[in-house]
């Protein structure tokens, strides 16, 4: 990895977009950059649709679509929600929250886990119609300060940094900087209580790396593949619900059944997958520019 940095001085020259390699084997499916994007984002009525909202483990329950992660952490205090989506959707995900039998109204934080509009645009939305306070990461303000659906003013009220906490009631959430894919990518870890076990849930923001690698992002993605390893981890969920296969295991969740959302082995899978196709986008970088070299 290292002797390839010394390649990639002219990386910025490649275009944003690149053909459709390189590809990737894991867990038995080939993957490509846009194969992967084809599996997070699915169609425009997969991206508004509403999937059935649903306890996940504990006091987490999904309250997204069936391609827009969205969670909800409940507590006595009031709750917590985790990504707005598109500001179109956010209607949409308070139906969701009050099928469960919960109120928006109550909802006192909102997170994001990174600076892109399919999960942090209705943030200004939401606090206008709940009062949340709207919790960012440092590195992504000014690309939330960009982001203004109808001319709103994207909400900033408290402003973390790598490893620090957010706390509502008996919930406490770890803020783990896992840049990348945006400057202050977030993934969030959160124990959680069922059945008298303690799980670690660790809500992972996107390891996608983009078709071109710039230093900067070569270092960010290096450390926060390192940082996402060391993370402990029962119950793995995604800004996508693709990414941890949650379509497969709501078809498992059934009373008095193993919980099958608590996957340990599977915590891993997806970062596997994203660094291996990391590493393969940068080989060939590396190799286009030694190609282009004078002779």
């Amino acid at each position: 990895m290292k002797k390839l940095l010394l390649f990639l001085v002219g990386a910025a020259a490649f275009a944003q977009d690149a053909p459709d390699h390189p590809s990737v084997t894991a867990q038995g499916t080939t993957f490509t950059p846009r194969s992967i994007l084809a599996r997070n984002m699915g169609t425009p009525d997969d991206q508004t649709t509403a999937f059935p909202p649903h306890n996940i483990v504990g006091n987490v329950y999904y309250v997204g679509t069936k391609t827009l992660s969205a969670f909800l952490v409940v507590t006595p205090k009031g709750n917590i929600l985790i990504d707005s989506t598109y500001e179109r959707n956010v209607r949409t995900v308070q139906k969701s929250i009050e099928q469960l039998g919960f109120k928006f109204s109550e909802t006192r934080i909102l997170l994001g886990n990174h600076a892109h509009g399919d999960h942090m645009e209705g943030d200004a939305l939401v606090k206008e119609l709940t009062g949340a306070q709207v919790v960012s990461m440092a590195e992504d303000v000014p690309a939330l300060k960009a982001m203004k659906p109808g001319g709103k003013e994207h909400p900033v009220d408290r402003i973390i940094h790598d490893g620090d906490t957010v706390t509502l009631g008996e919930a406490t959430l770890t803020a783990h900087l896992t840049a990348g894919h945006t400057r202050g990518a977030t993934t969030w870890t959160l124990p959680v209580t069922e059945a008298g076990k303690t799980y670690q849930v660790v809500f992972y923001t996107s390891l996608r790396s983009p078709n071109v690698l710039t230093l900067p992002v070569i270092d960010e993605f290096n450390r926060s593949f390192a940082v996402v390893r060391k993370l402990p981890c029962d119950v793995p969920l995604g800004d996508h619900p693709s990414e941890y296969g949650m379509t497969a295991k709501y078809a498992k969740r059934k009373p008095g059944a193993p919980n099958p959302f608590i996957d340990p082995s599977g915590c891993h899978l997806e970062s596997d997958m994203q660094e291996a196709m990391f590493e393969a986008i940068l080989a060939e970088q590396a190799e286009q520019h030694k190609a282009e070299q004078p002779r």
